[in-house]
C-alpha cells in the first residue's frame, strides 16, 4: 500500500502563495518524480507530504486515510534528503538500526531488516565500516538504508543524488530504479534534473511556480508537451523553439522541433545557418547552428560523426511530422 491523494493541497508564506491549490494522485507502487527548475515549489511539495511542512489550505490522503493532521512519524513514510546524515561515530550496522532503536524494536528483528536492507543495497560488507570510509554513493546508500528498514508506505526522495559526482549520479540512477522493482514500493522523487526525471520515472510531474503544469509517463511528457514550458524543459538538449514568420507559416505562435528530428545536410535545405559549437560525443554529435530565423542558435543531433566544423555553412530541414505547434498563449495546437 503507498497511494497518496493531495486534494485542493495550497502552501502560502505570509501572503506569498508558493503552491496554489493543486490536485495529484500517485497511485500504489508508483515512481513519481517532482521535476522543474529552482524555486518551482517541487522540495516545499514533497515536505508537505512528509508533514515537514504546514499546508495552508487542502487535504492529503495515504492509503484513503485523511493524513493533513498528521504528524510526520505517524504517516508512515520514509524520506531521504540530499545530505546523507549519517552519525560519522556509527558504523553503517548502528546508522540503518537507528530508526529501528529509537522505535525500541528488538533486536532479532533489527538484523533481520539491516540484512535484508544490506544485501539489497550491496552493503554487507560494509556494515562494520564507518561513514568516513566509504565513498559517496555507498553514504547513499547507506541513508537508503536507513529508510528501508523502517518499512514505509512510501519512500520520498528530497535531490538525493545532487552531492555527487558525475559518475555516481548514473550509477546511484540506476541503484534507485533497480530498488523500485526489488521493493515494489511506493517512490516519490524530487530533482531539477530532467534526464533523472526521463530514466526514473514511471510517471513525471513538472512544476512550474507551484503550478503542475504536466503529468505522465516520461514519453508521453517528450512527445505530446502540453505546453511550451514542457517542451523546453523536457530533453536533452531542450527542444528547439522558432518564433515569427516560420511559425507562422504553420498558423502558429511558436513551433517546435527537437534535436534529433532535423536533418543536416552541406549543399541545400529549408534554413541556412553557420556551425558555432560541435560537441563530438562519439555516438553522437550536437551541431549549434547559428543564424536559423527565429531560433539563435538551434540544436541538432545528429548519430555518429559529421565533418563540420566552428564557421561551416549548413542546411538544416525539420522533420515536419515530428513539428510541435504552440499558440500565443504557449498552449500546445493540435
Amino acid at each position: 500500500m503507498g497511494r497518496i491523494q493531495l486534494k485542493q493541497v495550497k502552501k502560502s508564506f505570509g501572503d506569498v502563495t508558493v503552491i496554489p491549490p493543486l490536485d495529484l494522485e500517485i497511485n500504489d507502487g508508483e515512481f513519481v518524480v517532482f521535476v522543474g527548475p529552482s524555486g518551482c515549489g517541487k522540495s516545499t511539495l514533497l515536505r508537505l507530504i512528509a508533514g515537514l511542512e504546514d499546508m495552508t489550505d487542502g487535504k492529503i490522503e495515504i492509503d484513503g486515510q485523511d493524513a493533513t493532521s498528521l504528524p510526520p512519524a505517524k504517516r508512515k513514510l520514509a524520506m531521504v534528503f540530499q545530505s546523507y546524515a549519517l552519525y560519522p561515530h556509527m558504523t553503517v550496522r548502528k546508522n540503518i538500526a537507528f530508526p529501528m532503536r529509537m522505535a525500541g524494536m528488538d533486536q532479532a528483528e533489527q538484523d533481520k531488516r539491516i540484512a535484508s536492507a544490506a544485501k539489497a543495497l550491496n552493503l554487507t560488507d560494509y556494515l562494520d565500516r564507518r561513514p568516513g570510509q566509504l565513498s559517496g554513493g555507498q553514504r547513499q546508500r547507506v541513508a537508503i538504508g536507513r529508510a528501508i528498514v523502517r518499512e514505509p508506505e512510501a519512500f520520498l526522495f528530497d535531490e538525493p543524488l545532487s552531492n555527487l559526482d558525475a559518475a555516481l549520479r548514473v550509477g546511484m540512477r540506476m541503484e534507485i530504479s533497480e530498488l523500485h522493482k526489488k521493493l515494489a514500493t511506493t517512490m516519490v522523487y524530487v530533482t531539477h534534473d530532467q534526464v533523472e526525471a526521463m530514466t526514473m520515472a514511471d510517471k513525471i510531474v513538472v512544476l512550474q511556480a507551484g503550478v503542475i503544469e504536466q503529468v505522465g509517463s516520461p514519453l508521453e511528457l517528450y512527445r505530446a508537451p502540453r505546453n511550451k514550458f514542457v517542451a523546453g524543459f523536457i530533453g536533452s538538449p531542450k527542444m528547439n523553439l522558432i518564433e515569427g514568420a516560420e511559425a507562422t507559416k504553420h498558423n502558429a505562435q511558436t513551433i517546435g522541433i527537437r534535436p534529433e528530428h532535423v536533418e543536416v545536410s552541406t549543399t541545400d535545405g529549408l534554413w541556412q545557418g553557420t556551425v558555432g559549437v560541435a560537441e563530438h560525443l562519439g555516438s553522437d554529435t550536437f551541431i549549434h547552428v547559428h543564424g536559423v530565423p527565429g531560433c539563435d542558435p538551434m540544436t541538432v543531433r545528429v548519430g555518429g560523426e559529421i565533418p563540420v566544423t566552428h564557421g561551416d555553412t549548413v542546411f538544416l530541414t525539420p522533420n515536419l511530422q515530428h513539428l510541435h505547434r504552440f499558440d500565443a498563449e504557449g498552449l500546445r495546437l493540435a
